[in-house]
């Protein structure tokens, strides 16, 4: 087993699991299908999703508990990934 490469989880990879998660309960939809679809990158930071889901919700209005988590998650995941190049 000492040859098995270990990886890690990025914060960035963990928020997307979460949002994958809360997004297919609440469509009350199969969240494997995307699971699948992910591309991973390893970085020294950690496995990060390389096509991380995206929310499109009208019905967010700003100053509401929801807009606040979107934009900390937003915040925290910044204009470009920095394993993307410029």
């Amino acid at each position: 087993m000492s040859d098995t490469k270990k990886f890690k989880l990025s914060n960035q990879a963990v928020a997307s699991l979460m949002l994958a998660l809360q997004r297919s309960l609440l469509e009350q939809s199969d969240i494997v299908p995307v699971l699948e679809a992910w591309e991973l990158v390893d970085t020294p930071n950690g496995l990060v999703v390389g096509n991380p889901p995206v929310i499109h919700d009208a019905n967010i209005e700003e100053g509401t508990p929801e807009s606040a988590v979107f934009e900390a998650w937003v915040d925290a995941i910044g204009d470009k990934a920095p394993w993307q190049s410029e």
